[in-house]
């Protein structure tokens, strides 16, 4: 999707769910070939090794599924855009092989339906959506509160699919294989869901969901690229080269970690400055009362003086950018005219349907059956919205970034997913429509198949009254959370 949109477009519909299993057939013979070279812009490709944990769980719980037994939920984490290239992976090469090893035969191809964003097709093209669409995903408008169409969808193939469901329960990348994100109530919610439909069509609820985690690896750091990514990146940000003299008892890991503070302490402090210089803003840490109060016309944007509140200097990185973070929303909020209320993902999403209803008009069936006035006060709408969205866009970019990530434990990994994330945003500043995310040498993608989680234990307590069923699918997020933070690495 271009960073700015200039006219005005018809409102945007679901797209369609339908599976074609010749599709599938085509896209698994190519799967190699994509995840090692980059056939578009934004796919960082380079994946040279995929290995799994248990993968006989799994084997185990789709013969059961084919059988009519149980249903399923596969909940994977959500680390990078490479992340469903890996799965098909996964379901085309691995799972069969270890059917075959255990003599158990499986009906192929094996896929599962999934949900993605319905944003994908906007930036990565027509074909990609008919892709998606045509291999049995379901379009979920993320902004919506709640997509009734997409969850209904999801619901009704949870119960009656002929192939498992995907969902990931993070919500969004991270850009992060050694730090979990929160956890979305979504996953347990379409599980209850799925078990009460069930037994009102006289079956048992027999509904199982399956924690799966995924991380990369770097098997060969790449230290060298890993200096020219930074050394590219200070000269965009005007930095002189880093020539802080490396001590002969430095670490490496720990040399490059001052690097990557210096330029993060750089670019921070640029955006304060813009935000102080142009939107006026104040970056004085908000009360957590304010950011809970919700709102709406942008009195809390304060004037503020060329320099920054004497308190906010001697605040952390991670306070700093949390504030800043915060501004920039509340920037995009303010014009929106929309809530501050929740989570920084939670009110990214509310941006972002504020904007699409600027841009993409339920009230417009063909931009050129527009009078030319009501068409360029359209199209001029849609260009202020699109550009205030990049606030919330910024956000999206940095939400994961966090100082101690990369302090605690200075590895090669830590330093270039960083390192990455900051070249995602200084891309989206300069303007770059899409960016070929720089390869910091081959990457090894890690799977660990989980034990199942079985939804009857709780079945009763969710079915009791509201109180219960908030309790229980609470527990039962809390339960896929400890389960994939099992997963990570052993370096965290």
């Amino acid at each position: 999707m271009p960073l700015i949109i200039h006219h005005v477009q018809p409102g945007l519909k679901p797209l369609p769910i339908i599976f074609r299993p010749w599709l599938l057939r085509v896209v698994h013979w190519f799967v190699p070939l994509l995840l090692r070279v980059r056939v578009r812009p934004w796919l960082p490709s380079g994946i040279s090794r995929i290995e799994a944990k248990n993968p006989e769980i799994l084997v185990d719980l789709l013969a059961q599924f084919q059988a009519n037994q149980i249903r399923l939920i596969l909940a994977f984490r959500h680390v990078e855009v490479d992340d469903p290239l890996c799965g098909l992976y996964l379901f085309s090469r691995i799972i069969p092989k270890t059917a075959k090893r255990q003599g158990v035969n499986l009906k192929l191809p094996l896929h599962t339906h999934f949900l993605y964003d319905r944003g994908m097709p906007l930036w990565g093209g027509k074909g990609l959506g008919w892709i998606l669409s045509h291999i049995g995903g379901i379009s979920l408008h993320r902004g919506k509160t709640p997509d009734w169409h997409a969850l209904k969808s999801a619901r009704r193939l949870a119960v009656e699919g002929t192939l498992p469901m995907t969902v990931a329960p993070e919500g969004a990348t991270n850009g992060y294989s050694e730090y979990l994100g929160d956890m979305e109530p979504g996953v347990a919610q379409l599980g209850f869901w799925c078990a009460e439909d069930l037994m009102r069509k006289g079956k048992p609820p027999d509904v199982w969901i399956v924690p799966i985690g995924l991380y990369y690896t770097y098997p060969r750091p790449a230290w060298d690229k890993l200096d020219h990514l930074m050394s590219q990146l200070e000269h965009s940000a005007g930095l002189p080269p880093y020539a802080q003299p490396k001590a002969p008892e430095t670490r490496q890991e720990d040399w490059y970690k001052d690097r990557l503070l210096r330029l993060s302490t750089h670019l921070l402090e640029k955006m304060e400055a813009f935000y102080q210089r142009f939107y006026h803003c104040s970056l004085v840490p908000t009360p957590p009362e304010s950011r809970q109060s919700g709102q709406k016309d942008g009195s809390d944007l304060a004037p503020a003086s060329q320099s920054l509140a004497p308190d906010a200097r001697s605040s952390s990185l991670d306070q700093r950018l949390q504030t800043l973070l915060d501004t920039a929303l509340r920037v995009a909020e303010s014009y929106f005219g929309v809530s501050s209320r929740g989570t920084l993902s939670e009110r990214c999403r509310r941006v972002e349907e504020a904007a699409w209803s600027y841009i993409y008009r339920a009230d417009v069936s063909q931009r050129t059956a527009l009078p030319p006035l009501e068409r360029g006060l359209g199209d001029w709408i849609a260009a202020e919205a699109s550009l205030r969205s990049l606030h919330m866009r910024l956000v999206e970019s940095l939400v994961s970034v966090h100082e101690n990530y990369i302090t605690e434990h200075p590895s090669f990994m830590r330093l270039a997913e960083t390192t990455l994330l900051m070249f995602d945003v200084m891309a989206r500043i300069r303007g770059d429509r899409y960016p070929p995310r720089p390869r910091l040498g081959d990457r090894h993608a890690h799977f660990t198949i989980c034990q199942p989680i079985p939804l009857h234990p709780l079945l009763a307590q969710y079915q009791a009254d509201r109180q219960g069923a908030k309790a229980a699918v609470t527990q039962l997020t809390q339960m896929l959370q400890t389960a994939l933070q099992g997963t990570l690495p052993p370096s965290t």
